[in-house]
């Protein structure tokens, strides 16, 4: 089986930077299937383009753009890709970085599908400083993958002890066509509304309607990133009302307007 090195991925590296024990790479991949093997150390995937599947001994994925996964070291898992352009973002860490931190890689084992808002959005900003990469990228990114990890374990630790109705609503919040208004969420997972706004934030980490803004703002994030759709188009398609709280939504979480972003990543 084979072992990919340090920054090693399969396809070609539109970008490669290298921090202390950290390395991000934004790659295109080319090869239709990838045959088992496995990573030095732990990292991200993020796709941001195209399609794929990925299995491993225990899970299997359909991917498409926004997905994230994290895997351990040594996590031995295949890829098959499309005929279509595919494209991923990749946040790999050596053993260093977890000592460093004090953060114990046993603590996510495996495969990790990540559909958390909270998370993607900070990968999103991990993103976003790889295209500002200056001297205060290292810190930031730093910053944001702490987060990240003390995201993940208190998910994994809280989710034990989770009602049912928590991961009812975790599924129905993502779905595309729906009323996000209080009264029917509630009517859908049998909870009184008072009792679902006072609870919510204990379970998901920030108020409802943040969280429902999150996932509006992430998924505009990725379709900004697709580049193929006006700003007009991805604002409607997201669920916005207008440009207007679209652009104060997208600033409010990632301090940059979309169009500005747009010019920052396609400039590089």
């Amino acid at each position: 089986m084979n072992k990919l090195q340090t920054g090693e991925f399969y396809g070609t590296h539109y970008q490669k930077l290298p921090f202390e024990n950290l390395i991000l790479t934004d790659t295109e991949y080319t090869h239709s299937k990838v045959d088992w093997h496995y990573h030095e150390n732990p990292y991200f995937t993020y796709l941001l383009q195209g399609k794929l599947f990925e299995s491993n001994k225990s899970e299997s994925y359909y991917l498409e753009p926004g997905s994230l996964l994290f895997h351990n070291w040594q996590d031995a898992h295949y890829n098959i890709k499309p005929q279509e352009f595919t494209r991923g973002f990749h946040i790999e860490m050596n053993e260093n970085w977890f000592s460093n931190f004090d953060i114990q890689t046993t603590n996510f084992e495996g495969s990790i599908n990540l559909k958390n808002p909270l998370i993607k959005k900070s990968i999103n900003k991990v993103f976003i400083e790889s295209k500002i990469n200056d001297q205060f990228s290292n810190l930031n990114i730093d910053t944001f993958l702490i987060e990240i990890f003390s995201n993940i374990k208190g998910i994994k630790d809280q989710n034990s002890k989770n009602p049912i109705w928590v991961k009812k609503l975790q599924e129905l919040l993502f779905e595309e066509q729906i009323d996000y208004s209080l009264k029917n969420l509630s009517s859908i997972i049998g909870l009184h509304p008072v009792h679902l706004s006072r609870e919510f934030s204990r379970y998901f980490g920030t108020s409802l309607g943040n969280y429902i803004r999150l996932i509006k703002v992430n998924q505009a994030f990725n379709l900004i990133i697709l580049n193929q759709f006006s700003m007009t188009e991805i604002c409607y398609q997201c669920g916005f009302s207008d440009q207007s709280h679209f652009i104060t939504s997208f600033k409010r979480i990632y301090q940059t307007t979309p169009s500005k972003f747009f010019k920052k990543i396609f400039q590089c």
